[in-house]
């Protein structure tokens, strides 16, 4: 079969192109405005609608809701966190493992709020399973369950090779930690469903609709400018196409592929019948869904970064890249070889300089924006979106402080990323190690992480 290449993504290939929204037709006025009509600008529409109903709210959106990141991600509900680690030292371990007592409870939050409202996003909650296949990834995955645990989650599983068989038969598997926060979703359900109740409640959105600068109470499109007294930036991996913010957070490139229908006997081979998503110990991680309708759907780093941060032409994908992801599903489950891919697509993240997520509100201007997700954003944009409702809640005088607006992530402040050349000279050496390190660590069966790789998060800035 012939792979569909691009198109936006799989999700929305299965959904249909959306009706479009009116684009802003001149100079108006809002209560609040929200750039961005993503997950995190979705889901901060909803929970302030909802707290104040009189509140005249409008989203401004450059392309249609969700077709960002929010449209094209791996539908991993799950409860990891950027930036966690560093927020521990800089606030101590307890701050720290409330903010992931936060995620773990955002998990529920959205299958709640889905179930509540009739958002079927197609979710199953199987739990997060991530798997070690090299003696350096059970190295890194037997730390990275003991960190987990030290932060809080009592609830999480240390498995071996059989017990990891036994959930998902993936080949020489040698280990895996599984947690029970997290869920598959149907990201596009979710994006399209969230849109429709913030419109039903009365918020307004407008499609087509680019926002070229946000300034205090000002929000400025070639079709108007929207004025307000809160203006919140929700734009995540396309944040560098903003006046002033083309060094603010990397636009990081991810990649995805999705298989035709698996057989009965192909899922007999496989297994997975708890419907878990599924990631790796590698430092070039993949992560993978099995879908409601039977496929696999699996990503991981293609070209890494795009010189000037310049983002991709509706979700194409290189050949190679593709090929590369297919070699990822045909290693982990040699029973499919051969087996049709049937969509393949990209999209970008945001990435801060120190990897750390952030929600901040500066009273003084109004302005307020939340992101830097690195990759784990469907959980964490809820999370974001109740803390922006907080902190405007908390500005206005309606409440006091919370306790999410008191967590640690809350007016993080980061430094910008590096001008070009060297930011895409640095990310580009930075994955190419990584590779290096994933393929001798394959190769070799070192015991433990390669050299190169721990250089590279030192250089990086991850851990």
């Amino acid at each position: 079969m012939s792979t569909v290449n691009g198109g936006i993504s799989f999700w929305y290939a299965q959904e249909g192109a959306p009706a479009p929204r009116e684009p802003l037709s001149g100079d108006t006025t809002a209560d609040v405005c929200i750039v961005g009509g993503g997950y995190t600008g979705l889901w901060t529409a909803y929970y302030l609608k909802k707290a104040v109903p009189f509140l005249n709210i409008t989203v401004l959106e450059a392309r249609s809701c969700g077709y960002g990141a929010s449209g094209r991600n791996g539908g991993w509900l799950y409860n990891g966190i950027a930036g966690r680690g560093r927020y521990a030292k800089l606030h101590g371990q307890e701050a720290a493992a409330r903010l992931q007592s936060a995620m773990n409870a955002s998990v529920d939050e959205v299958v709640d709020v889905c179930a509540a409202e009739g958002i079927d996003a197609d979710i199953h909650k199987g739990g997060v399973l991530e798997v070690a296949y090299t003696p350096a990834q059970l190295a890194r995955l037997k730390d990275f369950h003991a960190t987990e645990t030290a932060f809080g989650e009592k609830d999480r599983a240390l498995y071996g090779a059989r017990e990891t068989a036994e959930r998902i038969r993936i080949a020489g598997a040698v280990g895996s930690t599984w947690t029970p926060h997290g869920a598959r979703l149907h990201p596009v359900k979710l994006v399209r469903g969230l849109a429709a109740r913030a419109e039903e409640l009365g918020v307004t959105i407008h499609e087509s609709t680019p926002v070229t600068e946000i300034r205090a109470k000002h929000a400025v499109t070639p079709y108007g400018t929207v004025r307000a007294p809160y203006v919140l930036r929700c734009t995540e991996g396309f944040t560098a196409s903003l006046k002033g913010e083309r060094r603010t957070w990397l636009p990081m490139n991810s990649s995805m592929i999705v298989t035709e229908p698996l057989s009965a006997a192909q899922w007999d081979e496989v297994g997975w019948e708890g419907a878990e998503t599924l990631g790796d110990m590698a430092h070039a991680y993949m992560y993978a869904q099995r879908t409601a309708d039977g496929r696999i759907a699996l990503g991981g780093r293609g070209v890494p970064y795009r010189y000037g941060s310049k983002t991709d032409n509706d979700g194409r994908t290189q050949p190679a890249t593709v090929e590369a992801l297919r070699e990822i599903l045909t290693r982990f489950f040699p029973a499919l070889t051969g087996i049709g891919v049937a969509h393949a697509w990209s999209g970008v993240l945001g990435v801060p300089r120190d990897w750390c997520a952030t929600v901040t509100l500066d009273r003084s201007t109004g302005l307020g924006w939340a992101g830097g997700y690195v990759g784990s954003g469907v959980t964490t944009t809820n999370l974001a979106a109740r803390t922006l409702r907080d902190l405007i809640l908390q500005d206005s005088g309606q409440s006091g402080p919370t306790d999410l607006t008191t967590l640690p992530w809350v007016g993080h402040k980061v430094r910008k990323w590096e001008p070009e050349p060297l930011r895409w000279l640095g990310v580009r050496t930075l994955y190419a190690a990584y590779r290096r390190a994933d393929h001798a660590e394959l190769t070799t069966h070192t015991p433990t992480s390669h050299p190169l790789a721990t250089w590279a998060d030192r250089i990086s800035g991850r851990h």
